[in-house]
């Protein structure tokens, strides 16, 4: 009887005044509900919504978030969610039906409807292409998957972009009768390439996205957005099927409306990614704003700079983590290495071949994967970038960039190269404190990073070693 007294007054609240009662407590549901508790005058629990729901609207709004966004939405996700679920839908509407259009085409190529074609060709053309996809996942996985992590955002427009090479190719294959085989099975190559990337970029989008350890939640949901959106596209198609067949122009116009829409969105989505972690790229342009301006800008500042494209800047070939027989073939070159160092990295620079290679102490953490990747970054800009703008150091720096950049007598370029790590070893000890606190306050984590080191870690504090 007390726990229906209670259900009935905390049910009919919004019915009662508040003359005489007393607030005990507030409660809200994320951001999305609020409602206070208050003691009746004669002991009762009243429950009074503060912002009270305007009947049904309201009711279907709270089951699509329910059914479609991860729990505790907005708070429980990344500020930049919502920008990229919309145009992530987008993509993958127009992506749904430029993919119905890539079957259709390769289903008449493999004999559908044709009374000549016999079932074995058929079967035999699937499995080719199904086999040359496993294939290239296998190879993809083993050559590129520890990039993926830290390249998320240029690897995922990657794989959108192959993705529409392959529908392209599945599209045109009819029109080559004998090549069918061959292109499908190039096709269904990439396409597998783009689901190990798309697959991978996506796990580390999610890991970015979940705020609150609910990693699981943001992954499911977002594979109902993606089932919604596929649903609506499979109508759409159903309507787009007849216009199609044996209509080649129309079908070449609608894919290059829809692959124009789908390669857009996806860079509007990656776009809308602010990553607070460092990679490579962002690194890079932290420091160089950071020596010319005297500060470090934040993820929000940084993020829309960061180049989507793979490849097409000149830049040091780095090796984070390399293993010491790659760098080192003499003991002098391990021990010149090692001098007046106290740092958990050594860094060995050879300009002529444009490689820097760090190795990285055993005991290294994060924060020294961050000094060692700015070290190698500072030679950087001294090699190819202009330090004439810097207002931190600026004299040590172009004296620095003068020496790199003039001739060499016979034998002294191994003798520069080793000044010039020695010299950036002090300017990074006097630079480097100032920029690490710039990066906590403009917000960026350093606990953790994507620089995407190797594996390979050596202990040079052997206890009682000998020395040479």
């Amino acid at each position: 009887m007390r726990r229906h007294a209670l259900g009935q007054s905390l049910g009919g609240a919004s019915n009662m005044t508040d003359v005489g009662v007393q607030p005990l407590c507030m409660e809200s549901y994320g951001s999305q509900r609020a409602q206070r508790y208050q003691a009746l005058p004669d002991g009762r629990l009243s429950c009074v919504p503060d912002r009270p729901e305007n009947g049904g609207y309201h009711s279907l709004r709270d089951i699509f978030m329910s059914v479609f966004l991860p729990q505790g939405y907005p708070e429980s996700v990344s500020p930049d969610y919502l920008a990229y679920q919309i145009w992530d839908t987008v993509q993958a509407f127009a992506s749904s039906i430029t993919g119905t259009l890539a079957t259709q085409a390769v289903l008449k190529g493999v004999g559908v409807g044709d009374e000549t074609s016999t079932v074995a060709a058929a079967t035999v053309t699937w499995i080719l292409k199904d086999g040359t996809g496993m294939l290239g996942r296998i190879l993809f996985a083993w050559s590129k998957g520890s990039k993926l992590d830290c390249d998320a955002k240029q690897w995922r427009l990657f794989a959108d972009v192959l993705n529409d090479v392959a529908i392209l190719m599945e599209i045109l294959a009819p029109a080559f009768p004998a090549c069918f085989t061959l292109i499908v099975c190039v096709s269904g190559f990439f396409k597998c390439i783009v689901g190990v990337a798309g697959g991978a970029t996506r796990a580390a989008l999610t890991m970015h996205q979940a705020r609150r350890d609910n990693m699981a939640d943001v992954s499911a949901k977002d594979g109902s957005q993606e089932t919604l959106v596929n649903l609506a596209g499979l109508l759409f198609s159903l309507l787009l099927i007849p216009l199609i067949v044996d209509n080649l122009h129309l079908t070449y116009s609608l894919y290059g409306l829809f692959t124009a829409l789908h390669l857009y969105a996806n860079y509007r989505a990656v776009r809308a990614v602010c990553m607070d972690t460092l990679n490579r790229a962002r690194l890079r342009l932290v420091l160089r704003q950071f020596l010319q301006g005297g500060k470090v800008p934040g993820p929000a500042l940084a993020n829309p700079q960061e180049p989507l494209l793979l490849g097409f800047q000149r830049q040091l070939r780095m090796t984070l983590g390399a293993p010491l027989h790659t760098v080192a073939s003499r003991v002098v070159d391990f021990q010149k290495a090692l001098e007046g160092n106290s740092t958990n990295y050594l860094i060995f620079f050879n300009q002529a071949a444009g490689t820097v290679s760090l190795l990285l102490h055993r005991q290294a953490d994060s924060m020294d994967v961050i000094k060692a990747c700015t070290h190698a970054l500072v030679l950087e800009a001294l090699l190819y970038g202009d330090v004439a703008t810097s207002v931190l150091e600026a004299k040590s720096l172009l004296d620095l960039q003068h020496r790199l950049r003039e001739g060499d007598e016979p034998g002294e370029s191994e003798n520069k190269e080793y000044a010039t790590v020695c010299e950036t070893h002090k300017l990074l000890d006097k630079i480097f404190p100032k920029f690490l606190t710039g990066l906590t306050a403009a917000g960026w984590v350093i606990e953790r990073n994507l620089l995407g080191p190797e594996e390979w870690r050596v202990d040079w504090t052997i206890p009682g070693k000998k020395t040479l």
